[in-house]
């Protein structure tokens, strides 16, 4: 499986039979300013229903669109349905967190998610291979509630996304605050990696990918 990160919250994953599955597709803006996306998928995940995150028309090759619990081409796309704020959705609206198994990789994204994650949460994502997390806080979890979910959830591996970099101008964190403090830390110059179960990580491993986009 491989793993590629567009931008923002949005990264391509490509099984090894060749099934696309993109995620929380961007509109580009003055302070999003990511190349616009140009890529083929199969299947497109929203989370919830912003233009930084629901652009399914920028995708190409007639995708299905999956915004709730589903099963499409063989992958089961199971949802957990949360918010985008602290106040049950009454700032921002809800979230949808997507756990699916590609290659045997169980992946989990978790969207707009705006809180910490109550027992029930984190019971039904269960255990999670590769999780990727906003970690820039102000409209998402911040550094701090990131760390807490991820410690609790133990993935093998984490992958931030949704913070503020030279594409992104939002009011938001950079990565370095998520970061700070923490071991095993594998910052890329690509925009790409390969996830093969059974060659993952024993401890929890932060990679850190460049925007493709």
């Amino acid at each position: 499986m491989k793993v590629k990160w567009l931008g923002h919250a949005s990264f391509m994953i490509t099984s090894d039979n060749g099934t696309r599955i993109i995620t929380d597709p961007y509109i580009t803006n003055e302070r999003l300013t990511y190349d616009e996306i140009d890529e083929t998928a199969d299947i497109v995940t929203v989370s919830h229903e912003h233009g930084d995150h629901n652009n399914v028309a920028a995708v190409k090759g007639n995708p299905e669109v999956v915004r709730g619990a589903a099963k499409v081409k063989g992958i089961e796309f199971e949802s957990i349905p949360t918010y985008h704020d602290d106040g049950k959705g009454e700032a921002r609206g809800s979230n949808t967190i997507f756990c699916f198994e590609v290659d045997g990789v169980k992946v989990c994204h978790l969207g707009d998610l705006g809180h910490p994650l109550d027992d029930k949460q984190v019971a039904d994502l269960g255990k999670v291979d590769v999780m990727l997390t906003p970690v820039g806080g102000s409209y998402t979890i911040d550094a701090k509630v990131a760390t807490q979910i991820c410690d609790r959830l133990n993935p093998k591996v984490i992958i931030p996304m949704h913070f503020q970099n030279d594409k992104c101008a939002f009011p938001i964190a950079g990565v370095d605050e998520f970061l700070k403090g923490k071991k095993d830390i594998n910052q890329l110059d690509t925009s790409e990696v390969d996830l093969v179960q059974g060659e993952l990580p024993i401890t929890t491993t932060i990679i850190v990918l460049e925007p493709a986009l």
